[in-house]
């Protein structure tokens, strides 16, 4: 993991590339990669990359960034995991690729040369990477299908500036920035700004799962290669009709077992120690479990205890260090709480490269793991999203069953709504008065489940010109009906959302941010799309894995306490910890969230305000 930038001035019209800028917007991002810096500027002076790097493959200098391959008029800036870089480099040494490093940046670099933009189709990883093709004269750009690894850009007509950060991008990008109107309706609605957009108006996301294209003609679409819909849509003509309940203890068991081993394995190419956040949830215990009994290495078991819960069913501490010691692996245990977040939390906001209501879980044993001295961690994160762990998948099939014969009459749904309001918002979360206008199909009844806002709430927040525009541009009705057009199972619309939505926008740019503040590698191998694409057909349908299917995969079984314990998440009690502070007073626990929303919203809108004037 590292932080790169690029900048392409492709109209003649604009002014040479400054090195001097270079240098500030890939300093900027420091924290990405603390153990090297490198830049490189090509002749003309019209296009330049940087690179900020943390060593975890080839640790040698043979692995530093920007990386050339003059023999093709090649050079990359790289961020992220090829996992299947050491495959990939034997099939291109038998095309007659020669290497010089071992490292998967020089891989990467000579994919490229020899598969042009279908190079993406032979990846297996996390990644955005930036190559510039002398040859071709322009610069090839491309992200991860699943959308681990961020790449931001902002393009003025005449030159593109990239960056991992959008905070870093603004050092670079000063003139005709303005608040984003469809980001700030986007937080309020989610509490995560929905990419491409972000709060700045003219910086914008390369979406996940897609290349572009940058040449002397400007900026080109983005052109999609992947996406879970379509690798949903096309499973669920082959799902297989038999029943997993009768036959789990069968071949379909090791499918499962398999396909998550050779995750594992993949997601643990490293050359320094690799950890592993553990909680007493099936997820990190089944990750565990796994690694401890195919002897993938030496692990080191985090886990982050919080004071407030010390003792309580939703202290998880106990749990994970028996299952520690079940596969006699060191861990570590560290208890945080109010006083700890009090003093990180000018840190935590100052390191949300964009705002959210979470990541703080992960920032805490990100730090954690910082202090233990790794580099890369393990996370759990995705299983949900596969085997049907939210409520999600189980509420919102009932509710659209219940509430459809509302759905021919959304103007009852809206007088209902408008009536009950002002009483529901005194006992409860204001978005339950919505239930009739939002609650008749899967795509609003998401809409629902994860809304922090209600559209109807905002305008109190904002002013009505910005509501306007963003509600417009987001089109959220749209926006969720395109990631579940043509699946007919509720469960793979619920999969397709819960994956392009919340886990995208939200948990995988909290990983991104969190663990990047810490110098963290934070690895996901449930969120994998060698591992979807293998599991799709198992995962339709009433009778597919679920999440007590994947933990039965353990040769040696987890107690029935840690198996069959209902689900209570990776929380932390952010709502205590706001009522300690004075500009929480007043909010009760129902609003806690959203207290701490309207906290971070005008922090971020502030600090992009006050950090313009000291880049001019």
């Amino acid at each position: 993991m590292c932080g790169i930038m690029a900048i392409y001035a492709y109209n003649h019209a604009a002014s040479p590339v400054d090195i001097e800028a270079v240098v500030r917007v890939r300093d900027a991002m420091a924290h990405r990669g603390p153990d090297e810096s490198g830049q490189w500027i090509s002749a003309d002076a019209r296009v330049a990359l940087g690179h900020r790097r943390l060593s975890i493959i080839d640790l040698s200098p043979g692995g530093s960034q920007p990386m050339r391959f003059d023999d093709a008029g090649l050079c990359i800036t790289f961020n992220g995991q090829i996992y299947n870089y050491k495959e990939l480099r034997r099939t291109l040494e038998q095309a007659g690729h020669v290497f010089r490093s071992q490292s998967d940046t020089e891989v990467l670099l000579h994919a490229y040369a020899q598969y042009g933009a279908d190079v993406v189709d032979h990846l297996r990883g996390m990644y955005a990477f930036a190559i510039w093709d002398e040859h071709r004269r322009g610069l090839f750009l491309a992200r991860d299908p699943f959308g681990i690894k961020p790449l931001y850009y902002s393009d003025d007509g005449q030159r593109i500036t990239i960056a991992s950060e959008v905070k870093a991008l603004r050092i670079a990008v000063t003139k005709g920035q303005s608040p984003c109107p469809v980001g700030q309706v986007s937080f309020l609605l989610w509490g995560f700004v929905h990419e491409p957009y972000t709060l700045d108006r003219n910086i914008r996301a390369i979406p996940a799962g897609s290349t572009m294209w940058v040449d002397e003609r400007g900026m080109q679409p983005a052109k999609p290669y992947w996406s879970q819909s379509d690798v949903l849509r096309q499973a669920q003509d082959i799902s297989p009709s038999v029943d997993l309940r009768r036959d789990f203890a069968g071949p379909t068991r090791e499918v499962l077992r398999h396909t998550l081993v050779d995750s594992l394995r993949h997601h643990f190419v490293s050359d320094v120690p690799v950890g592993l956040f553990l909680s007493g949830g099936r997820d990190s215990t089944t990750l565990l479990g796994l690694a401890a009994e195919e002897q993938l290495g030496e692990l080191r078991a985090l886990t982050l205890g919080f004071e407030e819960m010390r003792g309580t069913p939703a202290d998880e501490t106990a749990l994970a260090a028996e299952v520690a010691r079940m596969h006699s692996t060191r861990h570590h245990v560290q208890w945080t709480g109010a006083a700890e977040f009090e003093s990180d939390h000018d840190r935590v906001l100052t390191a949300m490269d964009q705002p959210s209501v979470d990541g703080i879980n992960v920032f805490g044993i990100s730090k954690m793991a910082a202090k233990a001295g790794l580099k890369v961690a393990i996370s759990g994160l995705g299983a949900d999203e596969l085997f049907a762990g939210y409520p999600s998948f189980r509420q919102i099939p009932k509710l659209v069953s219940a509430l459809a014969p509302f759905r021919s009459a959304p103007a009852v749904g809206r007088a209902i709504r408008a009536v009950s309001a002002p009483i529901l918002k005194h006992f409860t979360s204001p978005k339950y008065a919505s239930l009739f206008e939002y609650g008749t199909t899967t795509e609003e009844a998401y809409f629902l489940r994860r809304g922090l806002f209600m559209p109807w709430e905002l305008p109190a927040m904002l002013a009505p010109e910005i509501v306007k525009e963003g509600w417009e541009a987001l089109a959220p009705r749209f926006l969720l009906r395109s990631q579940t057009e043509g699946l007919r199972d509720p469960r793979a619309a619920i999969t397709s959302l819960e994956l392009s939505v919340y886990m995208r926008n939200q948990l995988l740019r909290d990983s991104d941010w969190a663990g990047m503040a810490h110098s963290l590698e934070i690895r996901v191998p449930f969120v994998d799309h060698v591992l979807f694409k293998t599991l799709a057909p198992f995962l339709i349908g009433p009778t597919q894995f679920t999440k007590i299917d994947m933990a039965n995969i353990l040769r040696l079984p987890l107690p029935d306490h840690i198996l069959h314990r209902p689900k209570t998440g990776f929380s932390v009690p952010v709502r205590d910890w706001l009522m300690k502070n004075q500009a929480a007073q007043e909010r009760d626990s129902p609003r806690g969230l959203r207290g701490w929303a309207q906290i971070v919203l005008a922090h971020q809108l502030n600090d992009r305000v006050q950090r313009r004037p000291a880049t001019r």
